[in-house]
């Protein structure tokens, strides 16, 4: 989990969100962990990106896979809605 969460956060800072989903999708495959600080990663890097469908898509299967939900994560995926003049999904 830990290289991964390091290979996402990288993705993270770089806005490479299609690599970070990626990284992501593979961990599932893998049935590795994954905690609320991975997908609020994710849906910042989609953020950065103006990547909303993606953002949301990610948020909904945080709440999907019974892993709580934290602040940091919301705030990430309403930034994504607005960078994205998706202003109404935010809502």
């Amino acid at each position: 989990i830990i290289i991964y969460s390091a290979a996402i956060s990288a993705c993270e800072r770089s806005a490479k969100w299609s690599m970070a989903l990626h990284l992501f999708a593979a961990m599932a495959q893998e049935r590795v962990e994954r905690d609320t600080i991975l997908y609020s990663s994710v849906i910042s890097a989609c953020e950065k990106n103006a990547e909303w469908p993606m953002a949301l898509e990610v948020l909904h299967s945080l709440t999907a896979d019974s892993v709580e939900v934290d602040g940091i994560a919301c705030s990430a995926a309403i930034a994504a809605c607005a960078k994205g003049a998706a202003w109404t999904q935010a809502v």
